[in-house]
């Protein structure tokens, strides 16, 4: 694309999107990843400690009446040792995300980098991520339609970036951006672990303040939104399948609802017109598409909001 025609596209974007009254309607959209759970994120990786996290979630879900699409890893159906009884287990852990109106998308098999790893054998494991996942949704009569990109690495070279695009699209998928990134799993991993020790105050202390630092992750991109296109658009927003998003999604959801957001559909927060910003961004970074649309505009990116040391050192302690 030209430059002429990215400044032309950017500034259409920015004067045809919502407008008036509809600016300050805001909107989010709810996906999670790493679905049955990651074991790092989690008190236990037992299917009954799962069955219970997952009972958890969905039950805020309903409770907050948010839609979410929710992206399977179908490599983590599969643990060492495990038997068929097993397997079958996590699967039907799936089958409830499914039962409660959750929609199930594609995050590979394996969870692999797509920058490290050759596109041929990357798209192989997303095809291998597949199977269970279509089964499932179509026993509820619909199709699989989204992916997810592992660690939100979208590749290191342009042409490999598109040539995953066009695999992607040629087997139906859309892909689900994020504009609101965090790290909530930094969060997670330091919570699993001070459940598993019996360090109920120090869970405390960390679901608390993952309240308080979701809160100031909406504040930013809110500002970078405003900044970028001029007006609120429909945000997208990535957490995981965890025990600490069990026992605080819903403080977090009601964090949202106090900014004045409403909960919608993936579907409908990507027919906003932010989404057809120009998007040129590879490198090592996996970032917000927010971030993406600042750099592809040639402007810098605006830095995110990071957990307080004291987290990132416990996160650091546990060898990640």
């Amino acid at each position: 694309m030209r430059p002429t025609t990215r400044i032309v596209l950017f500034a259409a974007v920015m004067t045809t999107g919502v407008t008036g009254a509809d600016a300050a309607d805001r909107a989010v959209a709810v996906t999670f990843d790493d679905l049955p759970g990651s074991p790092g994120s989690l008190v236990s990786n037992e299917a009954k400690a799962l069955r219970e996290t997952t009972s958890k979630l969905l039950a805020t879900f309903s409770q907050h009446r948010v839609p979410v699409v929710a992206f399977v890893n179908e490599g983590k159906l599969f643990v060492e040792g495990g038997k068929a009884e097993d397997v079958a287990a996590r699967t039907a852990i799936l089958k409830m995300w499914l039962d409660a109106g959750v929609e199930l998308g594609n995050h590979t098999y394996s969870h692999h980098d797509l920058n490290k790893t050759p596109l041929d054998e990357f798209e192989a494991d997303v095809i291998r991520g597949e199977t269970v996942t279509r089964r499932l949704l179509e026993a509820k009569g619909a199709h699989l339609r989204y992916f997810r990109h592992p660690f939100l690495h979208v590749g290191l070279e342009l042409e490999k970036r598109r040539a995953f695009e066009a695999f992607l699209k040629d087997r139906g998928y859309t892909v689900a951006p994020v504009t609101i990134d965090d790290d909530d799993y930094v969060y997670a991993a330091v919570y699993a672990d001070a459940l598993r020790r019996g360090d109920q105050a120090l869970a405390t202390r960390v679901g608390n303040d993952y309240v308080r630092y979701m809160d100031s992750v909406f504040a930013f991109v809110e500002d970078v939104s405003q900044r970028l296109t001029g007006r609120q658009i429909r945000q997208t927003l990535l957490v995981h399948a965890s025990a600490l998003n069990a026992d605080f999604f819903g403080q977090v959801a009601k964090a949202f609802e106090a900014r004045g957001y409403r909960f919608v559909t993936l579907e409908t927060a990507l027919q906003d017109e932010a989404y057809e910003l120009p998007d040129t961004y590879v490198g090592n970074w996996g970032i917000s598409w927010l971030h993406h649309w600042e750099l592809s505009a040639g402007r810098k990116r605006s830095p995110s909001p990071d957990p307080p040391d004291w987290i990132t050192k416990a996160y650091e302690a546990l060898g990640h």
